[in-house]
């Protein structure tokens, strides 16, 4: 299915989301924020039958290479006009944060700038080997203010976040993964097969215990630990009865795959 700059095909229970615009480096311009706000709002979460996403790009030079700055320069906003932009920004960014199932990057190529932060709004991130990531908006004059200041230093600490965006450096897959800013690096000609690999692996599992494990860690490094636990008792206690848990304890006794439904 082609939804606008976005590919989208649903298989094995994973919802394969791939950016199609290779011409402009997969860039953030045209109609693409509310392409993704459309295939993730509308189709993804509407789709049962998709327990996990996997994001990517077109091609193997770029997962998405930050806004489109031949079209960013045309432009003639006021500081009021774009701030009121970015907040669309932020809310369809921190959408796909706390979407209700995993959200996984494939980073086939750069991911800068916007790119980057993109990628900072899914769960996991695996990149290929050729892949160079950063937020260089520094040396252009601005900042990385898609949430780019603000996730990148939970991810990885402050210091050293403060490091590549006061530098503009940008590193690669390998520097990444020691960092803790992706989770795997792949030749490039295995990503899609890797990152399926994860995505069909955490689809198999049941989805209303993953939906709430990721609400209660997303929430957890927002706020102090005792709301965090209190969230967790909470997320625990309505696990208690569901259909999926009474499956996997079932399954478990009776030594066999489970079933979950999502119940």
């Amino acid at each position: 299915m082609e939804i606008g700059t976005l590919l989208y095909e649903l298989i094995d229970n994973v919802a394969v989301v791939t950016i199609n615009r290779p011409e402009r480096m997969n860039t953030l311009g045209g109609t693409l924020k509310q392409d993704l706000a459309t295939v993730f709002f509308d189709n993804i979460r509407n789709d049962n039958a998709a327990r996990c996403v996997l994001l990517t790009g077109m091609g193997e030079r770029a997962f998405c290479a930050g806004a489109d700055i031949k079209e960013r320069s045309a432009s003639t906003l006021t500081m009021y006009e774009y701030h009121v932009q970015q907040r669309r920004t932020h809310d369809l960014f921190s959408g796909i944060e706390n979407f209700e199932k995993p959200v996984i990057a494939a980073l086939n190529g750069v991911a800068l700038g916007g790119g980057l932060e993109l990628a900072l709004c899914c769960d996991m991130r695996i990149a290929a080997e050729h892949a160079r990531l950063g937020l260089p908006e520094v040396k252009l004059g601005v900042i990385p203010a898609a949430g780019g200041t603000q996730r990148l230093a939970r991810l990885i600490g402050m210091g050293k976040a403060k490091e590549l965006i006061y530098t503009s450096r940008l590193i690669d897959a390998y520097e990444a993964s020691q960092i803790g800013l992706v989770n795997q690096v792949s030749p490039a000609a295995k990503l899609r097969e890797s990152a399926m690999a994860l995505a069909q692996k955490i689809a198999s599992q049941p989805p209303l215990a993953v939906r709430l494990a990721k609400d209660a860690i997303n929430l957890g490094g927002q706020v102090d630990l005792e709301s965090a636990l209190q969230f967790e008792r909470y997320a625990a206690a309505m696990l208690v009865e569901s259909d999926d848990k009474a499956e996997g304890m079932r399954a478990f006794i009776e030594k066999r795959q489970p079933k979950f439904k999502g119940r």
